[in-house]
């Protein structure tokens, strides 16, 4: 009896952690779903409970589009010329910036990038121009590929499976470890783009206060 109420209370310790750890990715979200064309939160499953791969994929992307799409919206136009320069230093601090990318190209990027690791992922080939996107300028037109790079990236982690994921595409590169390296490298560029927010006075939406309930 003494091992089955131990069975049963780390039962019921595990499902709170997964319900505890969902509610505080929810809130952590704070209902931003809806940018950028993402999908809302994931259900949850419960914890040791199978999870298809490419739905677990799906949602990790979803995120990473959430905060990048706020990001890429929220610099004014006129703005995506902008990158750090002494100017905003105080008098005599040393600092070298030069060839330092500007927010245009922090986006642009982001987005070939997004393509070269999703078409690894996904075994699909973009039907743009990536060189091309290096040469964009204009915000509009900046914001409309990168949403179109998170399409192509969600059509890629749809044909992640369980029998797939750890097989080679490239060396000992497979489509699980080439997802990190793709969440990782778009969290660390979007770092940056937090960074040029707030020298011109703008808060992140991800960081905006949510309104209290």
């Amino acid at each position: 009896m003494r091992m089955k109420r131990m069975k049963l209370a780390m039962t019921l310790t595990a499902i709170t952690l997964t319900i505890g750890a969902g509610a505080a990715m929810q809130a952590q979200m704070g209902g931003m779903g809806g940018m950028g064309g993402g999908t809302a939160a994931a259900p949850m499953a419960a914890a040791g409970a199978p999870v298809d791969p490419a739905k677990s994929l799906d949602a990790a992307l979803t995120r990473v589009e959430t905060l990048w799409m706020g990001a890429a919206q929220a610099m004014p136009a006129e703005k995506y010329s902008f990158a750090p320069s002494s100017a905003i230093f105080v008098q005599g601090q040393k600092v070298q910036y030069d060839g330092v990318r500007t927010y245009a190209q922090i986006v642009t990027h982001t987005i070939q990038a997004n393509y070269q690791y999703f078409s690894m992922i996904g075994g699909i080939k973009p039907d743009v121009d990536t060189a091309a996107i290096g040469k964009l300028q204009s915000k509009d037109d900046i914001v409309k590929a990168l949403a179109a790079t998170f399409v192509f990236a969600h059509k890629a982690v749809a044909n992640v499976t369980a029998a797939n994921a750890f097989q080679s595409v490239r060396g000992v590169q497979t489509p699980a470890s080439m997802f990190a390296g793709a969440i990782g490298h778009a969290e660390d560029e979007y770092g940056q783009a937090v960074e040029y927010l707030r020298m011109n006075a703008i808060v992140p939406p991800a960081s905006e206060p949510k309104p209290k309930m």
